[in-house]
């Protein structure tokens, strides 16, 4: 009985209940970091058939389904998923797609990893649903922050002319805080908090054995999880001014490695089940693989690592 009560103290400090310590192993990354792009770039598909609403001079469009990198960044490990979302969306709905901006295409990238990682880092419990929620908003937040400052940067240097919206202030501080505004409450709210309320508790514990994982116990340190100190300030930091540099690529006109044929106009939405079918050709060959990998891993010691 002490021990029992000795094990559970120590959970306090993040050893867990008695558990290893929380580690994936090279596979499980892998399989993470695909799942990601799979199901991120495959979410971003789906965008393209949902039509947008106007009203008057407003744009109400959904930016991305938050829901679906908070669900893997709560539940597995916030770097990987971070790392392969932004990917997802490059390659399966701007270059199959026809619409890839080369170098340019980095700030996105850049901007979104930024979002995920730090979003999937404040979700300690992920059955707790203020963290949750938190987690959503800080999503589109950072994300939707990072590009306005850059669109506003490009326009007090002189990079680019301000698109004012008639009838309104020529006011590129209020066009900016509007459009923030509502890419919260659709994308953060609607796409995000509502559906990851749900989704994250419902999965957690259930999701993580099929990939030969155990699930996330609260308070315990996380695998690919920023945290509260200098450096990885400083790196996000560094990160952020990288983005507004290969943005700035594209308003000078520097299109390094730049293919826009526009597949998708020339072809139809049809053109779409092109990208589909990438994913689960993708999907399917890293199953397989990952499959080889656990089935070596039994036949041999395991030795995971904590990033």
């Amino acid at each position: 009985m002490s021990t029992t009560q000795y094990q559970r103290a120590g959970q306090l400090r993040g050893t867990g209940d008695g558990l290893n310590p929380y580690a994936l192993t090279t596979p499980q990354k892998l399989m993470v970091f695909v799942l990601s792009m799979a199901l991120f770039g495959l979410s971003n598909i789906i965008l393209e058939i949902i039509p947008d609403v106007t009203i008057g001079p407003f744009d109400f469009s959904i930016a991305y389904f938050v829901f679906v990198p908070l669900t893997m960044a709560a539940l597995f490990s916030p770097f990987w998923v971070a790392l392969g979302a932004p990917l997802g969306e490059i390659i399966f709905t701007d270059l199959l797609m026809g619409d890839f901006s080369g170098l340019a295409e980095i700030e996105g990238f850049i901007q979104m990893f930024l979002a995920i990682f730090i979003a999937g880092s404040v979700i300690r419990n992920p059955r707790n649903r203020a963290q949750i929620a938190l987690g959503a908003l800080l999503i589109v937040f950072i994300d939707k922050l990072l590009s306005a400052a850059v669109d506003l940067s490009k326009v007090w240097i002189g990079v680019e002319d301000a698109e004012y919206v008639e009838g309104l202030p020529e006011s590129m501080l209020l066009l900016e805080g509007v459009g923030f505004g509502i890419d919260l409450i659709i994308s953060g709210f609607l796409f995000g908090i509502l559906p990851a309320l749900w989704l994250v508790p419902a999965l957690h514990g259930r999701i993580e054995p099929l990939m030969g994982m155990r699930p996330r116990v609260a308070g315990e340190p996380i695998p690919g999880q920023g945290k509260s100190s200098g450096p990885f300030v400083g790196a996000v930091v560094l990160l952020a001014v990288a983005s507004f540099f290969f943005a700035f690529l594209e308003a000078w006109d520097v299109s390094v490695g730049a293919w826009e044929p526009e597949l998708l106009e020339q072809f139809g939405m049809g053109f779409l089940w092109v990208s589909v079918a990438a994913i689960v050709v993708l999907v399917a060959v890293a199953l397989v693989l990952f499959r080889a990998a656990q089935k070596k891993d039994a036949r041999t010691p395991t030795h995971t690592t904590g990033v």
